[in-house]
């Protein structure tokens, strides 16, 4: 949308996971400037001065009239140190160490309005909806069930999607995940049920490769909007279930505001403690009584009342350009 419109923009990037195979794929022209730490405070304190420092590199030279990010801690502070704009996109309050080095530096804080933590709100600006409508709004993406097939969905019956995440970013820092066990009793408890897929950030149990998402990167989005329902500790794809229609479990430490808004106003998500195990098996149950019906029902309603984030999004930016 912005290049459609006559702006000049460039992309950095961050060597983490699938990103830099993701953005080759799509044909993205990109600048990789750092690579994810190893984790812990000193391996991303060491992160953020080089990645700071490179960025800077790219900024005295593209001389942009607006920085932009999610999260945004390097956009934030090697905006304000070079006097440009910075409009950081954010939807996780339990970033406590990253927020605290991202919001005084940042001329623009934008997040939903279930956002729930603190705030410098002369900064501040709010919209209904969540980040994943962004580029899983039914505008933009609709999952194909052959392409679903393809990439691992069952051809009859139920589809389970399992998410493990690795639990290195900052957000994450004395947070813990799954055990063995509890991932045992609920890769069990669904396989009564139907075809189970782990997507996983680390490595999983041998006993339990053969269940490892083994489809294209790119098509993963396909499989979880035609599953029967998500069940996992990551918040993203717990929100990228709801939006495409689809019942999530969230079974993690801490929520997030998105997804509790997805659950209270919505009844799209079952947020649940990781301990006891019955109780991420019970709101399995429970999710999976409900109609599809009622599902699409909830869904639409979804839609109704959130907007197009995308579109939202390029306005801010163009706002911040005229201003600035």
């Amino acid at each position: 949308m912005l290049s459609d419109a006559g702006h000049e923009v460039l992309v950095t990037s961050r060597d983490k996971d699938c990103t830099l195979e993701l953005l080759e794929r799509y044909g993205i022209e990109h600048q990789c400037i750092s690579k994810q730490n190893s984790g812990g405070f000193s391996g991303m304190a060491s992160e953020l001065a080089g990645r700071n420092f490179a960025l800077w590199r790219v900024v005295r030279q593209f001389k942009p009239d607006v920085l932009a990010a999610i999260g945004g801690i390097w956009a934030a502070q090697v905006g304000w140190l070079m006097r440009k704009p910075s409009v950081i996109f954010y939807d996780t309050e339990s970033a406590r160490v990253q927020n605290a080095l991202t919001y005084p530096f940042a001329t623009r804080i934008v997040v939903p309005y279930c956002y729930q933590g603190k705030l410098p709100e002369h900064k501040a600006v709010r919209y209904s909806g969540y980040h994943e409508l962004s580029y899983l709004h039914p505008d933009y993406f609709t999952p194909s069930r052959e392409i679903a097939v393809a990439n691992g969905l069952a051809t009859n019956g139920d589809t389970f999607l399992i998410r493990l995440v690795s639990w290195k970013a900052s957000h994450d820092v004395g947070l813990i995940g799954w055990s063995e066990e509890l991932l045992d009793a609920v890769v069990a408890h669904l396989s009564a049920r139907g075809k189970v897929i782990i997507s996983s950030e680390g490595k999983l149990p041998t006993h339990l490769e053969p269940l490892s998402y083994t489809g294209d990167l790119d098509e993963i989005h396909h499989v979880i909007g035609n599953c029967r329902a998500y069940v996992g500790e990551s918040a993203t794809m717990a929100s990228e279930a709801v939006v495409m229609g689809v019942p999530a479990i969230y079974a993690a430490t801490e929520s997030r505001g998105y997804v509790d808004e997805q659950a209270d106003r919505y009844q799209m998500a079952n947020i649940v403690k990781i301990h006891p195990a019955s109780a991420v098996l019970a709101a399995v149950d429970e999710m999976l009584i409900v109609a599809q019906e009622e599902i699409d029902r909830r869904h639409h309603r979804l839609l109704k009342e959130t907007i197009d984030v995308a579109k939202f999004a390029v306005s801010r930016l163009a706002n911040m350009q005229v201003i600035h």
